[in-house]
C-alpha cells in the first residue's frame, strides 16, 4: 500500500464518540473505537481501519462460555462473545475489547 494510501471502512452507519457505547483508546493523535472485531479511527468524513488494540474490559463479572446466553463469534483464533453491543474475548484473568 503508497505511503499516502490507508484502510477505509466502508459503509459504517454508526457515529463514534464520547458515550457512544464502544470502547475508545488514544491513538498517535486520535481516538480508535473498537468495534466488531477491529478499531476505526474518525478521518475526513469516513472511519480508518486499524489494528485492534489491547483494551481491557473493566469490571467484567460474567464468566462467558458456551450455553451462557450471548452469541459466540470466531475471530481468528478464539471465541469473542457479542455482549452489550460489543465483542469480548478471554485473556488471563480478564476480557479484553473487540
Amino acid at each position: 500500500m503508497p505511503a499516502n494510501s490507508h484502510a477505509v471502512h466502508a459503509e459504517h452507519s454508526h457515529q463514534h464518540g464520547p458515550g457512544c457505547g464502544h470502547a475508545s483508546v488514544k491513538h498517535d493523535g486520535h481516538t480508535d473505537y473498537v468495534h466488531n472485531g477491529h478499531a476505526h479511527a474518525s478521518h475526513d468524513g469516513h472511519y480508518d481501519e486499524h489494528s485492534l488494540p489491547h483494551i481491557a474490559h473493566a469490571d467484567h463479572e460474567h464468566a462467558h462460555e458456551p450455553g451462557c446466553g450471548h452469541d459466540a463469534v470466531q475471530h481468528g483464533d478464539h471465541i469473542d462473545y457479542d455482549h452489550d453491543g460489543h465483542h469480548h474475548a478471554a485473556h488471563g484473568d480478564h476480557y479484553d475489547e473487540h
